[in-house]
This record gives C-alpha cells, structure tokens and sequence, in this order.
C-alpha cells in the first residue's frame, strides 16, 4: 500500500493561493509530479494559466498534463473565493453568480476535465476542498450565502461524482477546513479573535494542515475512502 506519491502526476487549481500553494509543495515533496494551475498563472515549466469559469479552458489544461507526462493520477480542485461581507436581500444576482460560479461550477469543470482523463485509464483521485460552512456550521458574525451555498454544493457534488466513478476505478473526495491562515480569510482579520474564542485547539488552521489531509486523501492508504469529507476545524464545530 503507497504511502507517497513518488511519480505520481497531480493537477492543482487554485495554485497560487495559500492552500494550493502549500498542497503543491507538500505533494513535490512526496515526490509527485506538479501541475500548478491558476488564473493567474504560475511559474516554472508545469505551469498552467487556467480559469475555472471557463469549462475549455479546464479542459485544455487537463489535455495539456497528459500530452505532457502521459497520464493524470491525481486532481486537487482548490480555486476558490469568498464575497464581501453583505446581507443576502441585499446581494446581487451577479455576485452570487459570481461565487457560486468559482467554488461549484469550477470544481465541477475540474474534477469532470480530470475526471475523464482518469476513468479512460481506470484509476485516480480526486480531491476537493469544501468547507465546515457548507454542512457543519453557519459562521458569524460575517454573512457570506454565497460562499456557504457554493461549499454545500462542492460536497454533494464530491458524493454525487464518488457514487458514479467508484467502480470505476476513481475515488472523490473532499477536505473541509475551517479557518486557515491565507491570504483570503487575512481580508476579514478584525474577526480572528472572536473565532479563535470559539475553537477549542485555540488556533487557526496552516496551509500546510490542509495540504497534510489532500496529500492522504490522494495516496493509495486512503483507497477505502469514497465520497467523504474530512472535517479539520480545530474542534470549531464542537461548540
């Protein structure tokens, strides 16, 4: 039973945010092969500018892997946004859109682009990071329907493709952090301290926690899990 990914060819979205960043890392060093995909593109010569938006774009970049390293063992959906902190009767159609079209409608084209790849070859993992606010928890003080909605929907979406792929050789799964210490949640920093009160560990979470949980969830040692979702919050959904 594998407990790394030596040569293993992993794709990435959301490469150049805190947790895709760290994940990307943290399979490099467990000897996988990287694909690092993001808008905005990200140095080195695996290395892909991709929008999630886009389902062609998602496309192109899973066919580019394989014309590159002949195969895809492995997809790690990890774009993602949340909105500005706003009533819902007072948010727009089209910022909803916009959410929900990142966290949902781009994980849906990544893990279905990837998704191909794979079941042709009859094996692979998929991982997608959802969130503790889609299932376990509405977070307060700040409203964010959106981001909440968009996550709830990544983990039916992570059990739905699970159920169909399974006897086919390809596991999905999700990981669903709490709070992490990333570039995005350091937008809503004067509410660390309430949610630090509220987590029994007393800290937040580290890109690198997660990407620890995303590299198990892709090596053959988690090959019983299917359509599951780690919870890692600190114990913040205890109390």
């Amino acid at each position: 039973m594998g407990t790394t990914l030596q040569g293993r060819v992993v794709a990435v979205t959301g490469a150049g945010g805190g947790i895709g960043r760290a994940t990307c890392e943290r399979l490099r060093a467990d000897g996988a092969v990287v694909h690092a995909l993001d808008l905005r593109g990200v140095e080195g010569d695996r290395g892909h500018a991709v929008d999630v938006t886009d389902a062609e774009s998602v496309e192109a970049a899973m066919a580019a892997v394989v014309e590159r390293d002949g195969r895809l063992d492995g997809v790690v959906a990890a774009a993602g946004i949340v909105e500005d902190d706003v009533a819902a009767e007072e948010m727009s159609s089209a910022e909803f859109a916009r959410v929900v079209a990142v966290n949902l409608q781009g994980v849906f084209h990544t893990l279905t682009a990837a998704g191909r790849q794979m079941l042709a070859r009859g094996s692979g993992s998929c991982v997608a990071i959802s969130s503790m606010s889609g299932n376990h928890t509405v977070n307060t003080p700040q409203r964010q329907c959106a981001y909440n909605a968009s996550k709830a929907g990544v983990s039916a979406l992570v059990r739905s493709l699970a159920a169909e792929w399974a006897g086919r050789g390809v596991r999905v799964n999700a990981v669903a952090p709490g709070y992490v210490e990333t570039e995005l949640l350091a937008l809503k920093r004067h509410q660390f301290d309430q949610w630090l009160a509220h987590t029994p560990q007393g800290r937040m979470g580290t890109p690198d926690d997660v990407a620890s949980a995303i590299a198990y969830l892709l090596r053959d040692e988690s090959s019983y899990f299917c359509g599951s979702e780690l919870l890692m919050d600190g114990g913040y959904t205890l109390v």
